[in-house]
């Protein structure tokens, strides 16, 4: 007998989030999720997505051990955008038991009927900016922080229950080049030239985090992130980031970066029009810190951000306003972070998860030594 109960107070939300943690402890592919960030996620205070997002959490148990958890979302916002009426199932992690998922789901298709919803969705977050994606290919390839990582029986039991697919992103395994017979980077070098010519483009170049949340009054980082907003309009259930909700994003990610891995160009005018943004990767330092930062799991992350990273550069955001697309802005991108991953001694690039239908995207690696090594499924059912 399955029961589900709602998350109410801090031990339930914490025994939510490290569930996540206690089925995959061991496995070398998982990359567990940061505790202090999921708890500042469902921090109805903290987290600017409460603002046009509706959630509530649910565990499963079984004889009273913890078996499931699922999150009910709805973004108002994108519902809006879209003139969708769905319902959103995130953060699902269940035991290999049809029962159990079957229990999780049918609690949020409910709660969904109840709100007037007519789709359910999934696994999405609040925001695109949230993990996304259920994997259903690539189980033996190491996950990133920014990603979701489930055993191949997931997808088996959610089909089984009537789910369908509704997209499907694509990942890809990126190598950097070290020969122009490896990749004809020189071809990216070429086209970036002539398109900065031709479009009278330069780069933004910055030494650290605080310059460019400093940069024209703290605004700068709102025009970057804007350039993202609309770069991704148009793609699958997408809801534009408003000011609280990049400055959220800024702080957390930035502290992180290596300004080297930041490429941000701008128009005659001094506007960005184009930004990519990379980061070592911290999959294997989360591993080490158990996902928590304390006691010793800072430790962990120092070692990986600045005296040992690790072999890999985690692509976390590439974007083009739409009126410079097809203009070999995207080269200029790339001109900008090949050389600096070179130099810091990156073996390859694990690319964000891209909607296979976004032929733009896709296409922006044609050049490169480069294969689909993950692919993670978005399910949908009528309700």
């Amino acid at each position: 007998m399955i029961s589900i109960k709602k998350v109410e107070g801090k031990r339930d939300l914490h025994a939510f989030i490290r569930f996540n943690y206690h089925l995959y402890k061991g496995n070398p592919y998982a990359v567990p999720d940061f505790l202090e960030d999921m708890l500042d996620t469902f921090n109805r205070k903290k987290n600017a997505a409460f603002e046009f997002c509706e959630s509530d959490l649910f565990l499963a148990y079984r004889d009273n051990k913890l078996v499931g958890r699922v999150a009910a979302i709805i973004n108002h916002k994108a519902n809006k955008t879209w003139s969708t009426k769905n319902v959103r199932f995130g953060w699902i992690d269940f035991i290999d038991d049809i029962e159990v998922v079957k229990a999780l789901l049918e609690t949020v298709e409910q709660w969904g009927r109840e709100r007037g919803m007519n789709k359910i969705v999934g696994p999405l977050g609040f925001t695109d900016m949230d993990p996304e994606g259920m994997l259903i290919d690539g189980y033996d390839q190491l996950s990133t922080m920014s990603t979701i990582y489930n055993y191949p029986y997931y997808p088996k039991l959610v089909e089984q229950l009537g789910y369908e697919k509704e997209v499907d992103w694509v990942e890809r395994k990126v190598m950097v080049p070290t020969t122009e017979a490896q990749a004809d980077s020189a071809k990216y070098m070429r086209v970036a030239e002539m398109s900065m010519k031709r479009y009278h483009l330069h780069m933004r170049r910055f030494k650290n985090h605080r310059e460019i949340l400093a940069a024209d009054n703290g605004k700068y980082i709102l025009k970057v992130f804007d350039v993202i907003n609309k770069a991704y309009a148009d793609l699958y259930g997408y809801s534009e980031m408003n000011e609280r909700q990049i400055m959220q994003y800024a702080n957390t990610y930035l502290q992180f970066l290596d300004m080297r891995l930041l490429a941000v160009v701008e128009n005659e005018d001094n506007e960005p029009i184009a930004m990519g943004v990379g980061i070592g990767s911290l999959s294997y330092a989360l591993q080490k810190a158990h996902g928590k930062l304390l006691p010793f799991g800072w430790w962990h992350l120092l070692k990986a951000i600045y005296f040992k990273p690790a072999p890999v550069i985690d692509l976390l955001l590439v974007g083009v306003l739409p009126e410079y697309q097809n203009k070999g802005v995207n080269a200029l991108l790339f001109a900008e972070i090949i050389p600096a991953a070179q130099k810091i001694g990156f073996v390859w690039a694990e690319t964000h998860p891209q909607l296979e239908t976004n032929e733009k995207s896709q296409g922006q690696w044609a050049h490169l030594d480069c294969s689909i090594h993950k692919r993670r499924r978005c399910y949908q059912k009528e309700l």
